[in-house]
């Protein structure tokens, strides 16, 4: 079916196969500036994972910030989505939804996939250098990870401890990155996620 976008003076249609092209676009942008960096990729590089010609870039986005707009909305969307289904699995195992989100958090696989996990720690110390429009989609999405955060804290804990925690947890998954998905990397990872629980749920590991 093809799709029917209304403008204020206009109306245009945009074909499932133009929709199609787009989205895959927006996923390989998605996954590569998690891997890469916002700086360490063109439109060239992305065009050419997406299986695309850079020639028809601009068909589909009036810039490269405006794909980037999109890719880190999307990153954003799939890293909450695979964090949560992580997480929904240790609390149907029986842990508290706070040991869960702290557990699938700071968890080896999370440590390994960079591609397809949290952007905000891939990407949050290059943000002041981007252009505004890519600092307040990522700025939407570090609020969104925060109030996530919110919801899951134990009933005794004040809300605004969520900030701290958030901030905790993106801090460990950086650091362990940096010493590389090795015993080192591992190690630091479930010291802090250890120190992180008896902090706030003793008795928990």
């Amino acid at each position: 079916m093809t799709t029917v976008i209304y403008g204020s003076d206009l109306m245009k249609t945009v074909s499932p196969r133009k929709e199609a092209t787009h989205a895959r676009i927006v996923d390989t942008a998605a996954r590569v500036i998690r891997r890469a960096g916002y700086e360490g990729i063109g439109v060239a590089d992305i065009m050419k994972a997406a299986g695309l010609t850079h020639g028809g870039f601009y068909a589909h986005f009036a810039s490269r910030d405006a794909l980037i707009v999109e890719a880190i909305e999307q990153a954003g969307r799939e890293g909450m989505q695979t964090l949560m289904a992580s997480t929904e699995r240790r609390e149907a195992r029986g842990s508290s939804p706070f040991k869960a989100l702290v557990s699938a958090y700071l968890s080896d696989t999370h440590l390994s996939s960079v591609e397809t996990g949290c952007p905000i720690a891939a990407l949050v110390g290059e943000m002041p250098r981007q252009s505004e429009a890519v600092q307040i989609a990522a700025r939407r999405r570090v609020m969104a990870f925060i109030e996530m955060v919110r919801t899951r804290l134990p009933a005794d804990r004040a809300a605004d401890e969520a900030e701290t925690i958030a901030s905790t947890l993106i801090g460990t998954l950086q650091i362990a990155r940096a010493l590389g998905d090795t015993a080192q990397g591992r190690a630091f990872l479930s010291g802090r996620r250890r120190h992180l629980l008896a902090s706030f749920e003793p008795g928990e590991d």
